[in-house]
């Protein structure tokens, strides 16, 4: 408990076994950690939900890992990152006891309690003058009274609280790569950082977990319906222990459905500097980038160089973008012209000043994002016993959206060897 009267928990991973482990060593590597370490902090720099790291230490001994879960492990130095957040449920903390059943169920409600008191104090203070009853859309009859039921409310804030968080990875770029249930925590946060990675060239269907081809469950396309399968299994869990009914479970469903919606079209919106959503104008643009594999931070940074000026000839308006879009041909270029043309059109209509909307462009288009290459070069020095450039690193991700001119090479596109295994494609070993 801090001064504010803030609860938080402090989690030590990688220090060994608990009572509570599963399996294995309990223990981590020193790659995994700092990838852990970076990759939260560069989240919480960036405005996304997530846990934060408070310190990261090597231990001095050798960890034993099979890295591809091929049969070929090898030592590599441990080390131990104290990671911080105001809880650490999960979804999986409530569903491991549904699944056992019998008094187990007693437990879901307990810790459903425990979470509801310290968590969300407002869904234990709120009364019937709130008025939070709404149509299922089923019938006239059908309707949800969250005000009877603060488990309802508690199912329907985490929905929302989910989707929010995973319109803010689609519009930064972030394939958190494993999904499951005790991957998803229910304040929302990003949280268990394994084998994530930001887009380069935008493809949908990107994942960076090795385990995770060909189905590709976890892909960067995926997570909208990923984290929805999420929260149905939440809801069932929470109806297994008669926590909630069926109808307030769909219709926590629904609000996250509407939630994700809501929130994606206005950070799309916010990326392209324009007052309102245009469904076909961003599907092109998104059609665009996958055909020509263009890279996605870069692209929304440059693209705020934009001039709302239709008078601009034809052959000259793709110069603002000709550091990101390489290497294209006559035909795409085209097809970009024709889309760089309709999208002056929508700048001009928003009336809003060229300088103006570059400045709220950039504030929500980083220029750096924690690339996984990036964290390879940091990994390998630090791994030589050099931490210097994962401090470096550091800084650089804590203005993501400032152009950090001597820093200019963390926002180049990845080299060559950045596409080998273990730098693009990881693992979940630890």
């Amino acid at each position: 408990m801090n001064s504010k009267l803030e609860r938080w928990e402090l989690q030590l991973k990688g220090a060994g076994k608990t009572p509570y482990s599963r399996f294995a060593d309990g223990l981590a590597v020193l790659r995994s950690s700092i990838r852990e370490y970076l990759c939260s902090e560069a989240m919480h720099f960036l405005g996304i939900p997530t846990t934060r790291a408070l310190c990261l230490v090597t231990t001095g001994k050798f960890v034993t890992r099979d890295m591809f879960y091929d049969g070929n492990p090898k030592d590599e130095p441990g080390a131990v990152v104290c990671r911080v957040s105001q809880s650490f449920l999960r979804f999986g903390s409530f569903q491991i006891h549904a699944s056992r059943g019998g008094e187990d169920l007693g437990i879901v409600r307990s810790l459903a309690d425990y979470a509801i008191r310290h968590h969300f104090p407002h869904i234990e203070n709120m009364s019937k003058s709130e008025s939070l009853s709404f149509s299922t859309g089923d019938n006239d009859q059908s309707v949800v009274d969250l005000t009877s039921n603060k488990y309802a409310a508690w199912t329907v804030e985490i929905a929302e609280r989910t989707a929010s968080l995973v319109a803010r990875w689609q519009g930064v770029g972030f394939t958190h790569g494993v999904l499951n249930t005790d991957n998803m925590s229910i304040l929302g946060l990003t949280i268990d950082y394994g084998p994530f990675g930001f887009l380069d060239a935008f493809d949908p269907s990107y994942t960076p977990n090795v385990t995770d081809l060909p189905g590709r469950r976890y892909c960067f396309a995926n997570q909208p319906d990923i984290g929805l399968w999420n929260i149905a299994q939440f809801a069932s869990t929470l109806m297994t222990a008669n926590l909630i009914s069926d109808q307030e479970a769909n219709y926590a469903m629904e609000r996250y459905g509407a939630k994700f919606m809501d929130d994606y079209q206005a950070i799309l919106s916010q990326k392209l500097g324009l007052q309102k959503y245009n469904k076909q104008l961003v599907n092109k643009l998104l059609s665009n980038l996958a055909v020509d594999k263009v890279d996605y931070t870069n692209f929304f940074r440059a693209l705020s160089n934009i001039k709302a000026d239709p008078s601009v000839p034809g052959d000259e308006l793709l110069v603002p973008l000709k550091a990101v879009l390489l290497d294209i041909g006559k035909e795409r270029k085209e097809a970009w012209t024709s889309w760089v043309q309709s999208y002056i059109q929508e700048l001009v209509a928003s009336g809003i000043s060229d300088e103006e909307r570059k400045a709220s462009m950039n504030s929500v288009n980083p220029k750096y994002v924690l690339r996984n290459y990036l964290c390879q070069s940091a990994i390998d020095a630090a791994e030589m016993g050099d931490f210097e450039e994962v401090r470096r690193l550091l800084k650089v991700m804590e203005r993501p959206y400032d152009e950090q001119p001597r820093m200019e090479k963390y926002a180049r596109l990845p080299p060559a060897w950045a596409y080998r295994p273990g730098v693009c494609m990881l693992s979940c070993s630890s």
